[in-house]
Order: structure tokens, then C-alpha cells, then sequence
């Protein structure tokens, strides 16, 4: 395991049960991608920089025993990572939307795995806002251009102001925000990726509809 996962970006440090997890983690991601297609191949030899150490900045920029909700959650990241992060806490949950079936019966064997505090919905994202009334954050990775995340997260940040988002993006998310602000209004904060240059992860609030 690469020394990197020992803490997290900007140093906040984890214990070494949660190192030892996080190694785990990767153990199992590495096992199962040989069977289902859970990221590019191209990336698995760069698994703890690209994908997980990614992840762990999303916790970085809201930590605490918060109620989150990860949105096409696919090969757990971020939101394994974050719910391995928060077994430290004992408190805190993450809630994973992944409709593959596939992946989500991954994502249960890393939760159950791991010890981490998380549980899986197999269902659309659009149909999630059923089983999940409330939340304190969402995350989504490599999942949709930002117009169709914001739409995704609507029903949750529309009714409850102080909830967040947090979206990693690549270096053409600039064009993906002009696009955005003409169907909705909100609060922008652009996180520089600790991983990839000229990404950034970007933190969404007081979401609204334009009239």
C-alpha cells in the first residue's frame, strides 16, 4: 500500500486500523475488477493516487459524522472511501446509490469488508429520493456533466438549503459551469484537485431553479 493512504490530503492524519481498511479496500477492488469493469483499466496501476487518495480529499473538505449520500456509486469512490474514513468516527453514514447490480453486490462485500458505515441502494438515482428523505452532503464521481448532476441532487437541495454537493471534475469543468448557471442559480467554491492538475473538486450550495 502506497505510503500516501497513511494520511489524508492537506495532513490530516487516520489511524492505522483505518490504513489497514483502505488497504483492504484496494485489495478487493483489485480482486473483483478482473471480473466486472469497475474503472478504466488503465487506471488500476495507479489505484491509490487516481482513485483513492482522490476520494479521501472529498472528506477532507467536510469532515465529521455527516449523513451522505453518493450518486452513481459504481466502484466505491468516493463513496467507500468516505464511509471507511468515518468508521473512525463511529457515527455518520454514507448511503450508495448504484443501479448495476453488479457493482452494488461489490460495494456491500466492501462494506461489510471494511467494517465501514454505508449500505447500498440498487435503484435508479431518480428514484432515490424515495428511500432517502435527508442528507448533509452528496458526492458524485465521474458520473454525469454538471447540469444533469444538479438536476440529480435537486430534490435534496431544493428543500434543505445547507445541504452540499461535492463533484470532482476534469479541466473542461469551466464549460460545464456556463452551461449549469443558465438553468440554476448557487454557491461555487472550486477545490484544486490534490491528485490531478487542472482538476478540481467543486462544492455546491443554496441550490435554486431559474424562473
Amino acid at each position: 500500500m502506497n505510503a500516501s493512504l497513511e494520511r489524508l490530503p492537506n495532513g490530516l492524519r487516520v489511524s492505522r486500523e483505518t490504513t489497514e481498511k483502505l488497504q483492504h479496500f484496494a485489495e478487493l477492488f483489485r480482486k473483483w475488477a478482473k471480473s466486472i469493469n469497475l474503472v478504466a483499466p488503465s487506471t488500476m496501476s495507479d489505484l491509490d493516487s487516481r482513485h483513492i487518495v482522490d476520494s479521501m480529499q472529498i472528506y477532507n473538505l467536510f469532515p465529521g459524522p455527516k449523513r451522505w449520500i453518493d450518486l452513481g456509486s459504481g466502484g466505491g469512490f468516493p463513496g467507500i472511501i468516505t464511509a471507511i474514513l468515518m468508521s473512525e468516527l463511529e457515527d455518520g453514514w454514507v448511503h450508495l446509490v448504484e443501479s448495476n447490480n453488479k457493482k452494488a453486490a461489490f460495494l456491500r462485500v466492501a462494506l461489510i469488508e471494511t467494517g465501514a458505515r454505508g449500505s447500498v441502494h440498487p435503484v435508479r438515482i431518480e428514484d432515490a429520493p424515495k428511500l432517502v428523505e435527508h442528507c448533509d452532503a452528496i458526492s458524485a464521481r465521474a458520473l454525469a456533466d454538471l447540469p444533469q448532476l444538479l438536476n440529480y441532487v435537486s430534490p435534496w437541495m431544493l428543500e434543505h438549503a445547507a445541504v452540499r454537493a461535492f463533484f470532482h471534475k476534469g479541466r473542461d469543468y469551466q464549460q460545464e459551469i456556463d452551461k449549469a448557471v443558465g438553468r440554476f442559480d448557487f454557491d461555487l467554491v472550486k477545490h484544486s484537485s490534490v491528485v490531478e492538475k487542472d482538476s478540481v473538486v467543486l462544492e455546491i450550495a443554496h441550490l435554486s431553479r431559474k424562473q
